[in-house]
């Protein structure tokens, strides 16, 4: 098992990577970091699968987010809780986010994803 160091550093990496443009466009690399038993509950109040981000993020304009606050909680030996704040350049918003990562077959892969809308 990874350090937490070394975890924290890997699952950053993970979060910072789903948030680019040419990694939302990408549905091989999508498919490589969303569990496919994934939910979204979004900042717009919908919710989503796997199925619905493989065919939405790809043909939608890159938003230009940017992460701040990050920080990482173990659930469990293969599972793990990411927070961290954004800001939407495409739509002049912040939110709240957090995302559950759990370890399938010797990779992580992003289970749960929940977005909150915040004034700052």
């Amino acid at each position: 098992m990874e350090n937490q160091k070394e975890l924290e550093e890997h699952m950053y990496f993970l979060e910072t990577a789903l948030l680019k443009g040419e990694v939302r466009k990408s549905v091989v690399r999508l498919n490589e970091l969303i569990a496919d038993d994934f939910i979204e509950y979004s900042s717009t109040g919908e919710i989503y699968d796997k199925e619905n981000i493989l065919n939405r993020l790809p043909s939608e304009n890159d938003p230009q987010i940017t992460m701040s606050n990050f920080q990482l909680r173990y659930l469990s030996p293969t599972a793990v809780l990411t927070t961290f704040k954004v800001y939407i350049e495409s739509k002049q918003k912040y939110s709240l986010r957090s995302s559950v990562w759990k370890l399938n077959n010797g990779k992580w892969q992003m289970t749960f994803h929940q977005g909150t809308i915040t004034g700052s």
